[in-house]
């Protein structure tokens, strides 16, 4: 009786550490090989991709197989790849970043933009412009097809969007400044917006208020912190739109995952 006591609870956590071992791992290998500090890269397991691209799918109306070529199209964008790394390492940002082209959820964000050709695209908080990148890397595609769209990100550090450059820069532009400033003067109908930049769920949801009327009608808001908050849920569910939330499932890392959350218009 006594060393049952003893035992089932040991059993209980060990089995409770059993979903975590493999993490410590990973978090031991990253403290040595990693020099990032926020904003980690990583791509997604293939199941998750899967995952992502039946979510686009329920969003878009598009067919999966459609999304996940969108999402292949960039994990071999190869011109793309090689400038995010030639460009990291060339950045004072380098002793903070690592010079490596995986996407994470920003996949998501490309496949949308392939998906519904944006002719005016906003991001909110740029950081290095990984994102920036990835984004004008879909409107340049979308050109090829006759679609013409522009990037505009903005950011309240002036040092922002390194990655922003050559034929990315040709479509896409930065927007320095407090972010809800920026969006408050904005004169054009936003295709897309994607919010990812002060992480306060207040901030976040004034963003969502400030450009509540500058949005298309059919437009898309994709929210980079829907994980931690429900304030893009709130949002739509205050307006007459309907959310849905994507989970990200890093691959090969010990973070847990962001995700996505999509706020689009009814049928």
């Amino acid at each position: 009786m006594k060393a049952g006591k003893i035992t089932r609870p040991l059993n209980r956590l060990f089995n409770a550490m059993s979903y975590y071992n493999f993490r410590y791992r990973q978090i031991f290998k990253w403290t040595f090989n990693s020099k990032e500090d926020v904003n980690f890269t990583y791509d997604l397991t293939e199941g998750n991709i899967l995952y992502l691209a039946q979510t686009l799918a329920v969003v878009t109306g598009a067919e999966s197989d459609r999304i996940i070529g969108y999402i292949h199209e960039l994990r071999n964008n190869a011109p793309l790849r090689e400038h995010i790394i030639n460009e990291t390492m060339k950045s004072s940002s380098r002793k903070v970043a690592d010079p490596r082209a995986d996407y994470g959820k920003r996949l998501g964000w490309y496949a949308m933009t392939r998906i519904i050709k944006p002719k005016v695209l906003i991001e909110t908080g740029v950081d290095k412009g990984l994102g920036a990148v990835v984004l004008c890397a879909a409107l340049l595609e979308n050109r090829k097809e006759g679609f013409e769209g522009r990037y505009y990100g903005t950011d309240i550090n002036t040092t922002a969007g390194f990655l922003l450059k050559g034929a990315y820069a040709e479509i896409g532009k930065i927007l320095y400044g407090d972010s809800i400033e920026t969006l408050s003067g904005f004169n054009e109908k936003i295709d897309l917006f994607i919010n990812d930049s002060d992480h306060s769920a207040e901030y976040e949801y004034r963003e969502y208020l400030t450009i509540k009327d500058k949005m298309a009608e059919k437009g898309v808001i994709l929210g980079d912190n829907a994980h931690a908050n429900n304030k893009l849920a709130l949002f739509s569910n205050q307006n007459n739109r309907n959310f849905l939330f994507f989970k990200e499932e890093p691959r090969d890392h010990w973070y847990p995952g962001g995700g996505i959350g999509i706020s689009f218009t009814k049928k």
